[in-house]
């Protein structure tokens, strides 16, 4: 079965737009770590180097122990009154906490 991701095209545009201005940065890194409240957390960042377990999707690189964890999710970003912020929409989440940034599986 393939490992996917879909990306919202208000995510790539804010990746982009980012890439641009970063001058030492060409990726952004998905990776999903142990803790959060609900006992995974992802994490977003920027990186200039792949890694040689790393997946690719186009400008964004995450490593296949967390792409197993997120694989058919999407990956967006929302502007809102509180902020704004990358979000994932991962179907094998079976609980989240409010913030969005952590979930269990």
């Amino acid at each position: 079965m393939e490992k996917k991701l879909e990306f919202t095209d208000r995510a790539k545009n804010q990746i982009q737009k980012i890439i641009l201005s970063e001058t030492n940065k060409k990726y952004f890194r998905i990776t999903v770590e142990g803790g959060g409240c609900s006992g995974f957390k992802y994490n977003f960042s920027f990186d200039e180097k792949i890694d040689k377990d790393d997946i690719i999707f186009e400008q964004t690189i995450i490593d296949k122990t967390s792409l197993d964890l997120i694989s058919g999710s999407v990956v967006d970003f929302k502007k809102e009154m509180i902020g704004e912020s990358f979000t994932i929409d991962n179907p094998k989440a079976t609980a989240s906490c409010g913030c969005g940034l952590s979930f269990s599986v």
